[in-house]
């Protein structure tokens, strides 16, 4: 495995500064776009993020926080969707965000862990990627002490029947085992802390294992030539963890069972594939990309419908752009713009006050405060990836 570098980000296109906005996932880089065909999606965007946010600011309470004062992670992505609008001038912080940033600080524990009293690792990721989404040189120190807390997760089981596990990181507490919507966001903290931990001005900091963590995201793919576990097809898809799918099992024509992908699961594991350096011509992320391609779609999460819906939206768009996809090719030829279905997909389903919510309940999907954050990250996350035309 290689290096795990500042110079990765930099490459995919993201400047990081300690004074400019907040660091996010690469944008897409698209040299053969000479034009802007993209402004008046831009447009539409920018209202719909800016309505989205506004919507937000009206769901604090007065402490700071968003819904539930033990739950910072709903606060951090309400923080992040904020600092993140393009319509917020670059090296400001709005007044009830400074409010809500207090709050997280606070929530902050001696071992670093930014969380209440359950659900540690994900709070204390979307708690970092919050952070850094500040440029506040204030800010370094509380991330590089969640950054070790959260890399101290990192499972390494000594029993045979848990080793599947190791590499991974879980929910902790009463859930033993690690999984990749967890490991996800844990990996996407560190990328976007790395330059931190990276400066040479804070001393040595401690670093994942990043080969066992891509041995643990391969257990959570269907390609049996890579995944050394049980009930494992070859569509390249992926799932929540080994021996787990949220999907359940699809029967082969040969009467065996294997475990089913869907499409939430299989971006967030392209994300962590490449965030781990893995090359994109590996046959793990080739395979994904197919099945990805030939299982595009807006209208649901691909293998459990509107379960997780715009949670499968945010992660689609992290995923494709920072595997610098432009388009997707479907196996009937088919070429997908997925920048502008899935922009319009989320446009037209926002409320008249700002908010989004999803129908089906399922992980906490009924809830406006998260749903919205989610739908006005993907739009800000396909906003920063649109090319930026070359003149001619």
């Amino acid at each position: 495995m290689k290096t795990h570098i500042v110079s990765t980000i930099i490459a995919a296109g993201l400047s990081i500064s300690l004074h400019a906005q907040a660091p996010q996932s690469p944008p897409a880089i698209n040299t053969t776009n000479t034009h802007a065909p993209y402004l008046s999606l831009k447009l539409e965007m920018e209202h719909a993020i800016k309505t989205g946010n506004a919507y937000l600011k009206s769901q604090q309470k007065p402490e700071g926080y968003w819904m539930d004062k033990s739950i910072p992670a709903y606060t951090s992505l309400a923080i992040t969707a904020a600092m993140r609008d393009p319509n917020l001038k670059p090296g400001t912080t709005p007044e009830y965000i400074k409010k809500a940033y207090t709050y997280l600080l606070s929530m902050q524990k001696p071992n670093g862990g930014i969380y209440g009293k359950i659900l540690a690792t994900y709070n204390t990721s979307l708690g970092i990627m919050a952070l850094c989404a500040s440029g506040d040189k204030a800010h370094v120190e509380p991330i590089l002490k969640a950054r070790a807390f959260l890399i101290g997760q990192q499972a390494n089981f000594k029993d045979d029947d848990m080793k599947k596990f190791n590499g991974g990181i879980g929910y902790g507490g009463r859930y033993k085992h690690s999984d990749l919507s967890n490991t996800y966001f844990a990996i996407e903290a560190l990328k976007l802390s790395e330059p931190y931990a990276k400066d040479g001005k804070h001393g040595k900091q401690p670093e994942l294992d990043w080969d066992s963590a891509l041995q643990f995201i391969s257990r959570c793919q269907n390609l049996q030539k890579t995944n050394d576990q049980p009930n494992v097809g070859n569509d390249g898809s992926m799932f929540y963890f080994p021996g787990n799918s949220k999907a359940g099992f699809q029967t082969n024509p040969d009467g065996t069972k294997t475990l089913r992908g869907y499409g939430s699961m299989s971006y967030a594991g392209l994300l962590s594939m490449i965030y781990a350096d893995l090359d994109q011509s590996d046959p793990r992320i080739v395979a994904l990309k197919k099945w990805l391609s030939n299982n595009f779609s807006v209208k649901e999460n691909p293998g459990i419908g509107q379960q997780g819906l715009y949670y499968y939206y945010h992660a689609m768009a992290k995923g494709l752009a920072a595997a610098n996809i432009d388009y997707l090719i479907t196996k009937d030829g088919k070429k997908i713009d997925w920048r502008r279905e899935l922009a319009n997909a989320i446009l037209s389903t926002q409320a008249g006050d700002g908010h989004w919510v999803n129908k089906n309940s399922r992980w906490w999907e009924s809830q406006p405060v998260l749903v919205t954050s989610f739908a006005v990250l993907t739009l800000e996350q396909i906003h920063a990836s649109i090319p930026k035309p070359i003149k001619d």
